[in-house]
């Protein structure tokens, strides 16, 4: 066995922080999941941003029209990681969802996800 990979293996993830208070939609463009409203997480194929809207297209074809707010269910659902199961025709990698576990929302400490951070509008 590769010692190099031994160690990937043994090392857990990494945490990352981002601020509860980040705006919606670069969070949902960096960490490309979306909690639907039957408590499964879908992976992100494409996210089209009209002003403070925007249309996610899931790796299982599933189309949603969400809006940029930061009370809004799916916000909350990201933030406290209430998703319960994980799509099975969008089939997210198990490392996606190790690194998801990984990630912790404070409200003093991490990226606000900046504007320069956003996905780009069409």
């Amino acid at each position: 066995m590769d010692p190099t990979a031994k160690n990937k293996q043994a090392t857990p993830e990494k945490k990352r922080f981002y601020r509860k208070r980040a705006r919606l939609f670069n969070l949902i463009a960096k960490i490309k999941l979306w909690p639907s409203r039957t408590g499964q997480l879908h992976g992100i194929r494409t996210i089209v941003v009209t002003g403070d809207r925007a249309e996610l297209t899931t790796h299982c074809n599933k189309v949603f029209v969400i809006r940029n707010s930061l009370n809004s269910r799916a916000g909350r659902w990201i933030r406290n990681k209430w998703a319960v199961t994980v799509c099975p025709e969008c089939s997210v990698p198990a490392w996606k969802l190790e690194k998801y576990a990984a990630t912790r929302f404070k409200r003093h400490h991490g990226s606000m996800l900046e504007p320069h951070d956003r996905p780009p509008t069409s």
